[in-house]
């Protein structure tokens, strides 16, 4: 065993750098939510007393988390660089104290996290999901996200998706239901073969939430799950709506940690819990979620929200390393206009693989990449 993997193996951190980013995107990220046209995020570096450097980043995310770029950086630079340099311990050890350095901060403490996961992995020479007890030569299905716009438009991207070789489909549904079903009958004029993963984002009302799936249903629609289709706050809610459709019901803004996980399972809320490591602020508390589903017999998906090229490899090493994590949402840097760092994973005819490395098994990126 190397050092690195036993658990009473110690290390130190004697520096924490952080800088800025900002990247465009190929064409406007829409949901009921919100509008992206472009992504600001930090990427932060973890350098160990070995001399390894790994690197972790955040995107800005106000609508979920409450946090911009400026709130993520000032929480990196100050009570997580703090919590960490000079600190010395075991990955388990120094992983918590970023979980306890800055409550409420989730992305910026993920970021952080993932660059320890990442240099101690490197230390190591194993790549992430080798530390993390996964196979590195296993593999996901992904999906292609089409974000909500016309009809018309809908169903181009559908098509583009079909042709780069995705057959899985998300699908990001609005408040106006008629609107929402044009929408899914012109994708799947274009793409008949698709497979739909519908994104309702809390939209609908627990009876209105029953009546729709139900529609779809009755009418042979080709859906896979459905997506927080009530507020988050509301699990009772939830669980009406799982109780009274087939359509799997996967749970996302109501999880972010292993409580929430308990909570949603005690209550019937759901058949999928959709993990992304911005909500969870870190890969320990992400695996505790998987390791609460697998033992509740549910599965689950690894998310992300639009984030960069960092974050998304991160969560993949994640997924892979987890029996209960079945399903990936990774497609998010291909919506960039730039594809920085290099290396980590490739998605070929819709499926994932990891490219190999030490880490997260991808080149640095340094301040003068991709600047603001």
């Amino acid at each position: 065993m190397s050092a690195a993997l036993d658990p009473q193996h110690r290390s130190g951190v004697v520096a924490v750098r952080a800088h800025r980013h900002r990247a465009g995107l190929l064409r406007p990220f829409v949901t009921s939510a919100r509008r992206t046209e472009a992504v600001e995020y930090v990427v932060v570096e973890v350098e160990l007393e070995g001399g390894a450097v790994g690197q972790g980043s955040a995107a800005e995310t106000i609508a979920v988390t409450g946090e911009d770029a400026q709130s993520i950086l000032t929480t990196l630079t100050g009570p997580l660089t703090t919590a960490l340099t000079g600190a010395r311990g075991s990955l388990t050890e120094l992983s918590a104290l970023v979980a306890g350095a800055a409550p409420g901060a989730s992305s910026a403490r993920a970021a952080a996290d993932v660059a320890l996961h990442d240099a101690w992995a490197r230390d190591a020479e194993l790549a992430l999901v080798e530390l993390l007890g996964g196979d590195a030569d296993d593999h996901l299905e992904s999906d292609m996200t089409i974000s909500l716009e016309d009809p018309a438009v809908m169903a181009t991207r559908a098509q583009q998706a079909a042709e780069a070789g995705y057959r899985v489909l998300k699908i990001k549904l609005g408040q106006d239901i008629g609107e929402d079903r044009r929408r899914l009958d012109a994708v799947l004029e274009a793409v008949p073969s698709a497979r739909l993963r519908l994104d309702a984002n809390q939209g609908w009302q627990p009876r209105e939430a029953v009546s729709i799936i139900s529609a779809f249903e009755a009418d042979g629609l080709p859906v896979d799950l459905v997506e927080q289709p009530v507020a988050a706050a509301d699990l009772a809610g939830l669980a009406s709506v799982r109780e009274a459709v087939a359509t799997p019901i996967m749970a996302d803004e109501a999880v972010w940690t292993a409580a929430d996980a308990h909570r949603i399972i005690e209550a019937g809320a759901a058949d999928l819990l959709n993990i992304k490591l911005a909500k969870t602020g870190g890969i320990r508390e992400a695996l505790a979620i998987a390791d609460t589903a697998h033992d509740a017999g549910l599965t689950c998906m690894v998310g992300a929200m639009m984030e960069p090229r960092i974050s998304v490899t991160a969560a993949a090493h994640v997924a892979l390393a987890h029996p209960a994590i079945t399903l990936i949402d990774l497609d998010s840097p291909d919506w960039f206009t730039t594809h920085l760092p290099a290396g980590g994973y490739a998605i070929e005819s819709g499926r994932l693989r990891l490219c190999g490395g030490p880490g997260l098994g991808l080149e640095p990126l340094a301040a003068a990449d991709d600047p603001p």
